[in-house]
């Protein structure tokens, strides 16, 4: 439900929400501003959540090793700081609106900016070390099959996507381009997804051979 819920921004796509896909940031659906600005605010509410509940029991059992710690704990800090984010929302969208990016150039934007760039870098932060801590976790200590085969072909596509979204950021933020920052991101979050989904369908399998 966790991987469900923080993919709730594909329903931009047959909705009018005025931002481009292809150069906005997925958090700017959520903005003060926005019309549906409560709804995806609330998906990522009810994800963080769901994400750092799931992170914590798979965290008491890692043990002392050390791939297993830093993957659960990782994705414990990805669901703290998602559920931060969602408290923290920008009042605008700075790649819609001119008038917020002069705003926001200027520091005239409230502090709420500033944090929200905080919460969402450690989220992703935790996203991408737990994409890569616990796909190397089922590898190196033969658990979770599904995770073991699948898991490092989704770690090579997200560290790119990764890569993609920061170039395009630093490109946007240095006046640039946006280097189709949107897609870069979506990409992002998406892979994102799909390995929390195989992740939670790797899991019964494990405690199935344990039983």
């Amino acid at each position: 439900m966790g991987a469900l819920s923080y993919s709730a921004w594909v329903v931009e796509l047959p909705l009018a929400t005025g931002l481009d896909p292809l150069r906005s940031y997925v958090s700017e659906l959520a903005a003060a501003d926005q019309p549906l600005g409560a709804l995806f605010r609330t998906a990522d509410l009810v994800a963080g959540v769901l994400l750092l509940a799931a992170a914590l029991p798979g965290l008491a059992a890692a043990g002392r090793r050390f791939w297993a710690v830093a993957g659960w704990a990782a994705l414990a800090v990805f669901g703290a700081a998602t559920a931060v984010d969602s408290r923290l929302p920008l009042s605008c969208a700075p790649t819609a609106d001119a008038a917020c990016a002069a705003r926001e150039d200027a520091g005239l934007v409230p502090a709420a900016h500033a944090a929200h760039a905080v919460s969402s870098g450690l989220a992703m932060a935790g996203a991408v070390t737990a994409v890569v801590a616990l796909t190397v976790a089922a590898r190196r200590y033969g658990w979770w099959p599904p995770l073991a085969r699948t898991g490092p072909v989704l770690v090579v596509l997200e560290l790119a996507a990764t890569a993609w979204t920061l170039v395009a950021v630093a490109a946007f933020e240095a006046g640039r381009g946006h280097w189709a920052l949107g897609a870069g991101q979506r990409a992002q979050l998406l892979l994102v997804a799909v390995w929390l989904l195989l992740l939670a369908r790797s899991l019964p399998r494990r405690r199935g051979r344990r039983r």
